[in-house]
């Protein structure tokens, strides 16, 4: 299979299949978010649930794009991606995958809602480190996109301040405006909350399940896309669908408007980025100009092609936010629609096969039918002290899903756990006040919270490195 050594497809095989497992246990560790609040109101009995659940995170992976995807594989520089030695980039891979898959079975297994999402981050952030430090990185240079990782770290970290705070308001709005005491009460044993009240509660579990599919499913997309870049750069560096004279007509209508943006009084890092673009401009036309497919590249060539569109719309987004580049409202639409991932550069560069599409999702469907209860009851019964009702079940998952909906929209991760948990917590505040919540699981859970980021950086360090020995 594209041409590899039979040890090295071995080890591709196996990445795929870890990061196949990585999405299974997402979605085990990921399903109480969405089911917890159907099953704790008796909307839905369990099994019902978590299947129903599967079904939704299935259609939101194939539904949901790939700008989250391709923001996980951009965390990473073209360099440490595309190692010349093979076996680095699956030391890499291996690394960043089975640490999260630890972290992850750890924390399930003792209940915790502990976030894939930020421990998929640090995992890469570690491996990504632990190649600054190595031989082959002549410069010195850090191998962590610091900007991506600063504007995914700063949505993990406002998304569960935004959940409780938005459910708190939720809350006190329906206690404002709804008079059915029914919706405040603890449910009957047993007995299914009335029909439009489990509507709504169903509706919300259906939207958190399938945007956590369109945003975590995306992470899975993205873990793949990582592997098959770091692997086999000659197959997958380009999306092989796209029409180089396209490309190079968006190239034709960049170049002009960066011509016309004047470099005097522009800070040396401005200057070095207008520079960048323009050498990697006129090396682009080049690699480019005999070819009518993306298939008539050579498999050499690819790497480069990949290498100078990051290049040059990574700096043209630099040079767009920056305060000393005086440019038109005209000239920056046309960098903008010419640079971006629909009608621009990165149609080459950001993209997702359909294969990969369906294995995440079959992997994350199929998780999220199993091993859903140890978090379920965490989530139901151990964050505030009273049962959960009716108006906390529905306002938590609606503050859930109308959050990672709109993350997805804005192509950035957020963590599902923390978003429902946060909500959870928060509905339970605008009840009956803080003292409503169980001091001992908020601890735990922001423990893990805490813990997550740091511990999955250092596995995944420690085991890049001993991977490499190994390889």
């Amino acid at each position: 299979m594209f041409g590899l050594e039979t040890d090295i497809f071995i080890l591709l095989s196996l990445c795929l299949f870890a990061a196949c497992a990585f999405e299974f246990v997402n979605g085990f560790h990921d399903t109480a978010n969405a089911v917890a609040t159907v099953i704790y109101t008796n909307s839905l009995k369990p099994n019902v649930a978590v299947v129903w659940s599967g079904i939704c995170n299935f259609a939101g992976v194939l539904l949901g794009g790939i700008g989250v995807a391709m923001g996980i594989v951009n965390l990473l520089p073209v360099e440490m991606l595309i190692d010349q030695n093979v076996y680095h980039s699956i030391a890499m891979v291996l690394a960043l995958l089975l640490s999260a898959i630890a972290w992850n079975l750890g924390t399930w297994y003792f209940g915790l809602p502990s976030s894939s999402s930020h421990t998929l981050i640090g995992s890469i952030l570690g491996v990504g480190l632990a190649f600054t430090l190595m031989p082959e990185n002549k410069t010195g240079a850090s191998a962590v996109n610091w900007t991506k990782a600063a504007e995914t770290g700063q949505a993990l970290l406002f998304s569960p301040l935004f959940g409780f705070s938005m459910a708190v308001v939720l809350m006190y709005v329906l206690k404002k405006t709804v008079k059915n005491d029914a919706l405040f009460k603890e449910p009957k044993k047993n007995t299914p909350p009335p029909t439009w009240i489990r509507a709504v509660l169903i509706a919300t579990c259906t939207g958190v399940s399938f945007f956590h599919g369109q945003n975590d499913g995306q992470k899975g997309v993205g873990l793949i896309m990582l592997i098959l870049i770091g692997i086999t750069p000659s197959f997958f560096a380009l999306n092989t669908a796209t029409d180089p004279t396209v490309i190079r007509q968006n190239l034709l209508a960049i170049e002009p408007v960066v011509c016309r943006i004047d470099s005097t009084g522009l800070g040396s890092e401005d200057a070095g980025r207008l520079r960048t673009i323009k050498m990697e401009i006129n090396d682009l036309q080049t690699l480019l100009a005999r070819a009518s497919t993306t298939e008539e590249i050579s498999a050499e060539h690819r790497i480069e092609v990949r290498r100078d569109v990051l290049l040059i719309t990574n700096n043209t987004k630099k040079l767009m936010s920056s305060e000393d580049v005086k440019i038109s409202d005209a000239d920056r639409n046309i960098l903008k629609s010419n640079t971006d991932e629909k009608n621009g550069l990165r149609r080459l560069t950001d993209y997702a096969p359909t294969w990969v599409l369906l294995m995440v999702a079959l992997s994350l469907g199929l998780g999220t039918m199993v091993g859903w209860k140890r978090i379920v009851i965490t989530v139901g019964e151990k964050i505030g002290k009273q049962h959960l009702t009716y108006a906390q079940g529905a306002s938590a998952e609606l503050v859930a899903a109308s959050t990672i909906g709109m993350a997805s929209l804005l192509a950035v991760p957020v963590s599902t756990t923390h978003v429902l948990s946060s909500g959870i917590a928060g509905s339970m505040v605008a009840s009956k006040g803080i003292k409503n919540l169980q001091g001992g699981t908020i601890r735990n859970i922001a423990l893990a919270w805490l813990l997550t980021l740091p511990v999955s950086i250092l596995l995944s360090f420690t085991l890049y490195i001993f991977f490499r020995w190994i390889l």
